[in-house]
């Protein structure tokens, strides 16, 4: 945990943030990557300093597992896990080295390769470039059961970076009280929140609206949130290669920043490529906490707190010598 005296120096900081609206090139992890690239600079040359880009944007959201029976879902299956981006690898470079060069605290969604396995994986860059988090999602929801192992707790905290103290959460995690308290028991002053953008319908969009600014009012934290764009040719495009309807990728887009009385700061951007841009003013977390600190003067952690288990998950455990030199 950051000191007080770090805390009080964060207390009165602004920084620039944008909510970052943006198409991936489907099947493609390079272009997506490139896309990125392009985007943060062009985002540094207006002076953003945190920035977060949608949920498996790299190399794109696996739509097929929304719409296709699973025994048809092989090839598509094994064309993301080709695509997919494993860490650290050129590509994590290629986005750290883009951070570095402007100065910018970065949240992305990749799809993560591990072997022969696929995680929804949150990463976090700092302002030097350096890769300071990589944490899977919990729990896939629903279809995407199909696609992407389970995560575990070991990056179910916030994390220091130059723009403040950051925690990060995907799409359907924002519905788990515990790992949202993880996060505001940390500390997070803002909050990365990412969804996959495109799927869902209307309700989709409306319930994430109210995700997010739940836990603004709650952690008494910024939220930054981003979700992907499919234009029409690329709606056009999954409903040919998946046989479903194009309406099924047409719904859900709800990119937004929020404070931490819990009101949206900007218009959210709900269609088109784009990005919502905000000052964050960080006395705004202590006028709100005064009032209502959900990690000290208002919780009642001898009637209710929350135990969490951070090893890392590990398919190995060695005890004791190696085989290989053991009576030597």
């Amino acid at each position: 945990m950051p000191t007080s005296t770090h805390q009080d120096k964060e207390s009165t900081m602004t920084v620039k943030v944008a909510a970052v609206q943006i198409s991936p090139v489907l099947y493609s992890r390079a272009g997506t990557v490139a896309r990125v690239v392009r985007k943060i600079h062009e985002l540094g040359k207006q002076g953003v300093e945190f920035a977060v880009f949608p949920e498996t944007l790299v190399p794109y959201y696996p739509y097929f597992s929304w719409v296709k029976p699973p025994y048809t879902i092989g090839s598509d299956q094994l064309l993301l896990l080709n695509e997919s981006v494993i860490v650290p690898s050129p590509e994590t470079d290629a986005i750290g080295e883009a951070a570095r060069q402007n100065g910018m605290v970065v949240s992305i969604g990749v799809n993560e390769r591990d072997g022969g396995s696929l995680y929804n994986t949150q990463l976090l860059f700092d302002a030097d470039g350096a890769l300071v988090q990589r944490r899977r999602k919990l729990t896939p929801t629903y279809h995407e059961k199909m696609v992407w192992g389970q995560g575990d707790a070991s990056g179910l905290r916030a994390v220091d970076t130059a723009v403040g103290r950051v925690g990060q959460l995907a799409c359907w995690e924002h519905y788990q009280p515990l790992a949202r308290y993880a996060l505001i028991a940390d500390g997070e002053q803002i909050h990365a929140a990412m969804f996959p953008g495109g799927l869902g319908g209307e309700d989709f969009a409306d319930q994430m609206e109210v995700a997010i600014r739940q836990h603004a009012l709650e952690s008494a934290c910024f939220v930054v949130n981003a979700t992907a764009w499919l234009d029409d040719d690329q709606r056009a495009k999954l409903a040919e290669d998946t046989g479903g309807p194009v309406g099924a990728f047409s719904h859900g887009w709800f990119t937004a920043i929020v404070d931490p009385e819990g009101r949206m700061v900007g218009e959210p951007l709900t269609s088109g490529e784009g990005e919502v841009i905000a000052d964050l003013d960080f006395t705004m977390i202590d006028r709100r906490k005064r009032l209502m600190d959900a990690r000290g003067h208002y919780a009642r952690p001898e009637l209710l707190s929350l135990r969490i288990d951070r090893a890392p998950m590990a398919p190995l455990h060695e005890r004791g010598a190696r085989a290989d030199t053991a009576g030597q």
